[in-house]
């Protein structure tokens, strides 16, 4: 292998190397980091709501249900949300290598905070896993594509095999921190996904020389004044982080979640409308770019109400699934947390179905638009609730209810994910004028983050005092969710026209 020096980073020419699935073996260092991250990730937040609701008495933090999912929302967003400067750091200042250990080492000493039986370090704790998975995760997946030339077709295929570990790792999260719950304690459960992190990161370093050249230097350095500054705003931001909740702790400054939370949903949803719109009107944008640029204003629409639906499966449908549904197997009881993994088990054995769908109904002349296939998704994420609707009435008549019912939803919402989530990142590239493209795709990550903190919001409205209003609360979401889902389609008529002028030059 050749190596060319380009400013600060070296490129390693790996067109030749296959040694992993025919793939450069630095895909592996990334892909089992990666995989060994989400395990840590999931298996702490499968818990997170779980956790914070179960009683004093029990161990947990005895908080309401309100409390509960509007901090579960407010972690989830943020995790999103501090992707953004995570990968301005990277590129400006430290490179993405760095970027990857360090958040790596930030997320463990996290999930460490979490291990320890104490009430008054858990939210000490999520703070450094939000912050160290903002740094992490958006500069490991852009790593991934750098292993291969602009030419090199393995492209694709790369980010099958790395979000296969994803689902891989999430699967074994759920699956340990679930059975360690129930059998050893929450804090054990969180123990291990320090240790899975920490296996991680002694597999990142042990294999370091798999990804030499790549990402190992900032790709825009500031100047020595800049970098002075940005280091300065950092620390000044980590201060005022550690001020703020010193405050919290001692009672100086009251910490309501749910208003906390509101506040943020309507402070991130400005950011990304002042963004989206200074770009549509400022950007100096040509008649056809504006019109793609509204085909795509829908699609991050779609994307944002979905995600307030899919993210119900850690907070609502987690309840729902702890107090509603009979986990009785024989003598075995099985945990909570497993029921989440319903989701990954789905993505693992589904894609390479809808990869191929797409394919096939390309060759026979059938090409949905990117706002068809957003607003089927929505839709089909939306009939899980239906599911969910009628498992809620028995719940209300006293019963607990079977765990197909929960099953099937969780088969519909993955449904709903194939459909739009990749079709949306798709669309982000496609879509935007190419010199925003890197500008929209951070901003399209807010429809993440705006839809986690929404979800939060929703599932502290599910009463447990109230359980007759449940059947209501999920099928006021279904029709929510359908109802725009049916607008995109009406739509899509004009929008599909607006999509195709992307096959134009920008």
């Amino acid at each position: 292998m050749q190596t060319e020096q380009t400013g600060t980073t070296n490129h390693v020419d790996r067109t030749n190397d296959k040694r992993f699935f025919g793939h450069p073996l630095g895909l592996s260092t990334l892909a089992f980091t990666e995989m060994w991250e989400r395990m840590s990730y999931y298996g702490m937040r499968a818990l997170l709501v779980l956790f914070m609701t179960l009683s004093l008495q029990e161990g947990g933090l005895g908080l309401t249900v309100a409390a509960a999912g509007a901090i579960y929302g407010l972690y989830t967003g943020a995790v999103y949300f501090f992707g953004l400067p995570g990968g301005w750091i990277a590129d400006r200042l430290i490179g993405g290598q760095k970027a990857v250990f360090y958040g790596g080492v930030t997320i463990m000493i996290g999930h460490i905070v979490l291990a320890i039986p104490s009430d008054s370090s858990f939210f000490i704790g999520l703070i450094f896993v939000v912050l160290g998975t903002g740094l992490l995760k958006p500069n490991i997946g852009a790593m991934v594509g750098e292993l291969y030339t602009p030419e090199d077709s393995r492209r694709d295929s790369a980010y099958t095999l790395y979000y296969m570990g994803i689902n891989i790792g999430s699967v074994i999260g759920y699956m340990v921190c679930g059975y360690l719950q129930v059998n050893w304690g929450y804090h054990y459960a969180f123990g291990a996904a320090a240790i899975g992190m920490g296996i991680g990161l002694i597999q990142y370093k042990l294999s370091a020389q798999n990804i030499a050249g790549v990402a190992d230097g900032p790709k825009v350095p500031l100047s020595a004044q800049a970098q002075k500054t940005a280091w300065l705003a950092i620390v000044a931001f980590l201060i005022g982080v550690t001020i703020i909740t010193s405050l919290i702790y001692s009672g100086s400054i009251t910490f309501n979640p749910v208003v906390v939370a509101q506040n943020v949903a309507v402070i991130i949803t400005a950011i990304f409308l002042f963004y989206f719109a200074y770009i549509f009107f400022g950007g100096n944008l040509t008649a056809d770019e504006k019109r793609r640029m509204g085909a795509l204003f829908l699609i991050c629409v779609a994307s944002t109400c979905f995600w307030a639906g899919f993210e119900q499966a850690g907070s609502s449908l987690n309840l729902f699934g702890r107090d509603y549904t009979d986990r009785m197997i024989g003598n075995f009881e099985i945990p909570t947390a497993w029921f989440q993994s319903i989701n990954s088990y789905f993505i693992i054995l589904l894609s390479p179905f809808f990869a191929a769908l797409w394919v096939n109904l390309a060759k026979r002349m059938i090409e949905p638009s990117y706002s068809i296939k957003c607003a089927i998704g929505l839709i089909i994420m939306a009939s899980g609730f239906i599911v969910m609707f009628f498992a809620a009435q028995y719940a209300a008549a006293g019963l607990k209810v079977a765990p197909y019912w929960l099953v099937a939803t969780y088969f519909l919402h993955t449904v709903g994910e194939l459909c739009l989530s990749p079709v949306a990142l798709s669309a982000v590239s496609k879509l935007s004028p190419r010199r925003f493209s890197g500008q929209l795709m951070g901003v399209f990550v807010l429809t993440y983050s705006m839809g986690s903190v929404i979800a939060g919001l929703l599932s502290g409205k599910f009463d447990p005092n109230r359980v007759d209003q449940m059947p209501d609360l999920y099928l006021q979401i279904t029709m929510f969710s359908i109802g725009v889902g049916v607008v995109l389609v009406l739509l899509s008529f004009t929008t599909s026209k607006w999509e195709k002028l992307a096959n134009k030059e920008a």
